[in-house]
């Protein structure tokens, strides 16, 4: 009998090609590792029944199930990470027989809500509570007079947040508690996903997809097809570096870009990436995996009464203490979730009565500017061990910066703006983790880091198309990448961006750039903001105000606006002027400029990347 490839690939492994496989699969993250596991169970299936899987080039789409009716997943994603994950749980709920569509909240009509029977909502949290830019229409729709009644709605959120916000996952956790209050029922519990969530995101797709089954009576599960492996790009691309597996990439210069006598201190950093095949667009971020500083490892160890050299049970097997300080754990910001976990074991009256529900604010009060050393210092716990200690801290998060150059113009390097964070806050000097080790500790030394793509915040397709940029201090890095790009395509579009720092002489961050665009013609308008060079402040939003006739000109011939920077004052300040630009210009009331602002949005031509 003729044996198919499939079949001999069927038999088991030798001793030298599990270590092989295995060492594969510690590379993948928890969601790939799922995906291959249901297609090798696939092929294993055909194999059985003398039915081939389809080759990638040849396989048809995947059959859906009798499922009668559809399930929909809704998206609100301010960087793509609740995208990411929606479109993942879209693709194994089709493979599961369901029949589901993902929706970006922007491009859903919110009175369509009524009509649906299952939805999913996959949403972050921005700011300080706040709903992502898309999400914002229908959350206010579902608070709004005309939410409708949605009795026959069987509903569950997933969401996306970060335990250092006093508000964790708070836009989730509106649309769960709103839907139920609505007459919606529940077929999951909602999930909370702090910054590390790829393994509570795929046990909850998996625990859901399972429970609509039930409830839809999802078909017999697909035969399996060669697809693209959630989360992954062609091998070219560098789909083999991610958060879970990242580069290695060598610091290749390192320049201040203040004048002496600035109060800021911002980086201009290039990083080597020739062999790693990494892709990115302008817009995109790039995510660095930090170390924490050894000093403050040193200092926190000594605060613990403990040895750096204790065996505990880190993220990665056993290691030194030490090495899990620097390398695995959060050890800066204190949190209300990692607070609480502390008080259990410190058993305090002091820091259970910080803890009560009345005194938030001088919980939010004690947290501000304090490090976990100080948490430490101030409520000590005798006998606490090193492994009960890292029990009660979260994974290390990456940090997303970013990116300041075209891959197009510099494929082989990645460029990055980066403000060095130090201050000093109740006797102690504090610092950024990941920007002081790019600006103090990045010598001789290989940096993990991995492209976080940001598909909300994107040039036009149109190269034709005019584009205003507001990015003032950091906020203008992604502003060199449009510029970069639009240079190397050749672009006809205008561009006009908005500057604004603190002084003229030591601030005006990648000027000559600025200067030899505006020179040659692809930088066609420059307003710039030095607010400390008079007496009376001037900020980016002011300059967008006294050029509102040009700006809303500008718009109506089609240019997209970008916003990129501090979230709290100037992308609320901008938003205003905006606001006001429109109103004068187009003779509209507010709600009428709110609404032809909206439509920007929709339309793509209003984005922002702001943090």
């Amino acid at each position: 009998m003729k044996v198919s490839p499939i079949q001999e690939h069927t038999s088991p492994l030798d001793a030298q090609q599990a270590q092989q496989l295995s060492a594969l699969i510690e590379t993948l993250t928890p969601m790939q590792v799922t995906w291959i596991s249901g297609y090798l169970a696939g092929i294993n299936a055909s194999a059985a029944t003398g039915e081939v899987a389809a080759p990638a080039e040849a396989a048809a789409p995947a059959a859906q199930g009798d499922a009668s009716e559809p399930l929909t997943i809704l998206y609100g994603s301010q960087t793509g990470n609740a995208e990411d994950i929606a479109e993942s749980l879209r693709e194994r709920a089709e493979a599961a027989g369901l029949n589901a569509t993902a929706y970006d909240m922007l491009d859903y009509k919110p009175k369509d809500l009524k009509k649906e029977k299952n939805v999913i909502v996959c949403v972050s949290t921005h700011g300080e509570g706040d709903p992502p830019d898309n999400a914002e229409e229908l959350h206010a729709f579902i608070f709004g007079k005309k939410a409708p009644k949605l009795d026959g709605l069987k509903f569950s959120v997933l969401a996306f947040g970060d335990t250092s916000y006093e508000h964790f996952c708070q836009t989730g956790k509106d649309f769960d508690a709103q839907l139920e209050k609505l007459g919606g029922t529940r077929v999951t519990d909602r999930v909370d996903l702090d910054v590390d969530f790829d393994e509570a995101a795929e046990a909850w797709i998996e625990s859901t997809i399972d429970k609509y089954k039930q409830e839809l009576g999802g078909g017999d599960t697909p035969h399996p097809t060669v697809t693209a492996m959630p989360g992954a790009a062609p091998a070219a691309e560098g789909a083999n570096y991610s958060r879970k597996n990242p580069y290695s990439a060598e610091v290749l210069e390192n320049v201040v870009l203040n004048g002496r006598g600035s109060d800021k201190e911002v980086h201009h950093i290039e990083m080597d990436t020739e062999d790693s095949g990494l892709v990115w667009e302008p817009g995109d971020s790039l995510g660095i995996i930090p170390e924490n500083d050894p000093a403050v490892v040193e200092e926190l160890i000594a605060a613990l009464n403990l040895s750096p050299e204790e065996k505990v049970t880190g993220i990665d097997g056993e290691v030194t203490l030490q090495h899990a300080l620097t390398h695995q754990y959060e050890i800066t910001t204190l949190t209300r979730p990692l607070i609480e976990k502390y008080a259990v074991q410190a058993q305090n009256e002091s820091l259970d009565a910080l803890l009560a529900e009345d005194q938030r604010e001088a919980l939010a009060e004690y947290m501000h500017g304090r490090f976990l050393i100080d948490l430490v210092e101030d409520y000590p716990i005798e006998a606490m061990t090193g492994q009960d200690f890292v029990r009660l801290l979260r994974k290390l998060p990456p940090r997303l910066y970013s990116i300041a150059s075209s891959h197009a113009a510099n494929p082989d390097e990645i460029h990055l703006t980066v403000a060095a964070v130090r201050y000093e806050t109740f006797g102690r000097a504090r610092s950024g983790v990941a920007s002081i080790q790019l600006a103090d500790r990045s010598e001789d030394v290989k940096l993990p880091i991995y492209i976080d793509h940001n598909k909300n915040f994107k040039l036009p397709d149109n190269d034709d198309a005019p584009i205003i940029m507001i990015g003032p201090g950091t906020g203008v890095a992604p502003f060199r990448a449009f510029l970069e790009e639009r240079e190397e395509r050749e672009a006809a579009g205008d561009n006009w961006l908005f500057f604004g720092a603190q002084h003229f002489l030591t601030d005006f961050y990648y000027q000559t750039d600025w200067l030899r665009w505006r020179k040659e013609g692809l930088l066609t308008r420059m307003d710039v903001a030095f607010s400390r060079d008079q007496e009376e402040k001037i900020y980016v939003q002011d300059k967008i105000r006294a050029a509102g006739k040009e700006v809303f000109e500008w718009i109506e011939r089609g240019a997209t606006v970008y916003v990129c920077g501090d979230a709290n004052a100037m992308a609320h300040d901008v938003h205003e002027a905006l606001l006001e630009l429109i109103g004068e210009n187009a003779g509209l009331d507010a709600d009428g400029a709110a609404d032809y602002l909206k439509n920007l949005q929709k339309e793509k031509r209003y984005q922002r990347d702001v943090y």
